[in-house]
């Protein structure tokens, strides 16, 4: 207490005297540049894009989709985005938690029909770090069978979020309806399945499916030659062009979401385009005619020709869209009503 009180007597300031003298910032010029791509011997595709920016964002997309399943193990990329975190052959699942954390970081998975996505963000300054636990993540996964086990509460839970939400489930119909195979595969894990996926099941669709040909690693915010020695480390993937997926069988439909209130939910799909193909600029001016993205009843945009006809026929509220793919095998369906 003597102390601090002694602080009042000091015969001197402890502040500068003179202000700091300003110094002025150097104004680096930042050139924009120019996509890069890179294709290793290995068949792995790096593209990265330098934007400047402090942060980074790298992923590696797996042309291993849910289309690429079989009646055998239905619902197996479900959970391998869900085994994102669980121990590899490098790390365990606390360690790469921790490490990602610990550098403000975060990894994330997602996946649609055709890929799946594993996703880092860090600081530029973090990429050594985080690309350590990318790279185990994605070529050295382990799939304990207890951790395995332990994620059927998480595919329940997956499950019932997406039971509630009306926008997936006309989009989970809508591609049962439109297909015979391949593209009806569920992003979801069928009822029948749930709990009934080994770490066996995971291990040989990743041998099948994770392979050099069907990856690519693209990076934003990041030089190419450090991502091109990146790619460079993924020695553990196997090479060659992997499992061949069956072509998608469009037979076209319709589906009705039921509901218990007076609105309904229904969709129409049609075959259209492949990308590449004559006929898609067409069907591109086609969607625009017709009335691209949402179109509510007496809303701002109400000239669409869909619009107008649903309009024409109902004097209730209405919320009509056209959506469109552009699919990479000739023959996948394009748009959706």
């Amino acid at each position: 207490m003597k102390g601090i009180r002694g602080i009042s007597q000091l015969s001197s300031r402890l502040y500068a005297a003179q202000a700091v003298r300003k110094v002025e910032a150097e104004h680096v010029k930042l050139h924009p540049q120019d996509v890069q791509v890179t294709k290793l011997p290995s068949g792995l595709v790096i593209a990265s894009l330098e934007n400047n920016s402090p942060a980074s964002k790298i992923g590696v997309l797996i042309k291993a989709g849910c289309r690429y399943e079989t009646p055998d193990n239905l619902g197996v990329t479900h959970l391998l985005r869900l085994a994102s975190n669980l121990t590899t052959k490098g790390a365990s699942a606390f360690k790469i938690c921790r490490g990602v954390e610990a550098v403000g970081g975060n990894l994330s998975v997602t996946s649609t029909r055709e890929n799946m996505i594993y996703t880092v963000d860090c600081l530029r300054d973090d990429i050594d770090t985080v690309m350590e636990y990318l790279i185990n993540v994605t070529t050295a996964p382990d799939f304990r069978a207890w951790e395995v086990s332990g994620l059927t509460h998480r595919v329940k839970m997956d499950k019932a979020q997406a039971a509630h939400s009306p926008q997936i489930g006309v989009v989970e119909g809508l591609h049962e309806a439109a297909y015979k195979n391949s593209l009806c595969n569920s992003l979801y894990c069928p009822n029948h399945m749930v709990g009934n996926i080994q770490s066996d099941h995971l291990h040989q669709f990743v041998q099948h499916n994770f392979t050099s040909a069907r990856m690519a690693l693209v990076g934003l915010g990041v030089d190419h030659g450090i991502l091109t020695q990146v790619g460079k480390q993924f020695l553990n993937i196997r090479s060659g062009a992997g499992a061949v997926g069956a072509k998608a069988q469009y037979r076209g439909g319709e589906i009705r979401m039921p509901s218990t209130g007076g609105l309904v939910h229904s969709l129409v799909v049609s075959e259209g385009a492949a990308a590449g193909d004559n006929d898609a600029l067409s069907f591109g001016v086609l969607q625009h005619l017709l009335g691209a993205g949402p179109q509510v009843k007496r809303g701002s945009n109400s000239t669409s020709i869909l619009c107008q006809g649903v309009a024409k026929a109902t004097a209730d509220p209405f919320d009509s869209s056209v959506k469109s793919t552009v699919p990479y095998v000739p023959g996948d369906f394009r748009g959706l009503i």
